[in-house]
């Protein structure tokens, strides 16, 4: 099969070009004082070389040797992995190693950018981090990265907790089939799973996601719906954007999810 054939039409990859443009160059100065970072690489089955980042865990030596478990971060369609991989430099120190990753034709990673592949790439890695010996399995997936996740939902061995953040709840409506639809691939079960929406967001806005955050809720999950909250990273405030690191943290660290 084509991993990098389109599937939502002819828009696809001029909507990728666009989405990858706006993500912008790498830099690695970016991550250059970050304490434990590591560049990785990750080969996918088709043979396209993935780069991103890994904060180790401030105990280990190498993948789950000595870290209590992995964060897994799954960004939006207009970021890089070193452009926000140092928000989460506060989970090594507790003791998880981060992994975050370009998608596939963004910034160092190659290959093609279309929507089946980068499903395909993540179900990949989440599939190598959960033969790697770690103990408690984190993902935080906000935008297109919940995207990618819950589309290839059926494909991961379920992680122990999973933060969804800012993600619409259709791509039908912009000419992609019903079945990539995330609210069509929500787990029977999504009692580990925390929904966060932002009542801000001009890019998902709270119409978007309402029908997924309402099927998840439905299903177990727990749902934070935010006055303040914009897109994850376009927060207007310096307030808003640590209250929403405070309930990432909470719930992954703490079990709390408020």
């Amino acid at each position: 099969m084509d991993l990098e054939r389109s599937v939502c039409g002819l828009k696809e990859p001029l909507i990728f070009w666009l989405w990858s443009t706006l993500a912008g160059s790498p830099d690695a100065k970016r991550v250059a004082g970050l304490r434990n970072v590591e560049d990785i690489s990750f080969q996918t089955k088709d043979n396209r070389t993935l780069r991103g980042y890994r904060l180790k865990a401030d105990a280990g030596e190498g993948p789950g040797s000595a870290a209590k478990g992995y964060l897994l971060i799954m960004q939006g369609n207009a970021m890089l992995a070193d452009q926000i991989i140092s928000e989460f430099a506060d989970y090594s120190a507790a003791g998880f190693d981060v992994y975050m990753y370009d998608f596939r034709g963004y910034g160092r990673s190659g290959g093609r950018r279309r929507l089946t592949a980068i499903i395909s790439d993540y179900a990949e890695i989440l599939a190598a981090l959960n033969l790697s010996g770690y103990g408690q399995r984190l993902v935080y997936a906000m935008s297109f990265g919940g995207i990618a996740l819950l589309d290839g939902f059926a494909a991961h061995a379920e992680p122990d907790l999973v933060i969804v953040d800012s993600t619409p709840s259709r791509l039908s409506d912009y000419g992609c089939p019903p079945a990539y639809d995330p609210v069509n691939n929500l787990p029977e079960d999504c009692s580990r799973f925390l929904f966060i929406a932002g009542r801000n967001d001009r890019v998902v806005t709270p119409a978007m996601s309402e029908a997924l955050l309402e099927a998840a809720q439905q299903r177990g999950a727990s749902i934070l719906r935010d006055e303040t909250f914009a897109h994850p990273f376009m927060d207007p405030s310096w307030q808003a954007r640590r209250r929403r690191m405070e309930v990432i943290e909470a719930y992954f660290l703490y079990g709390k999810d408020s």
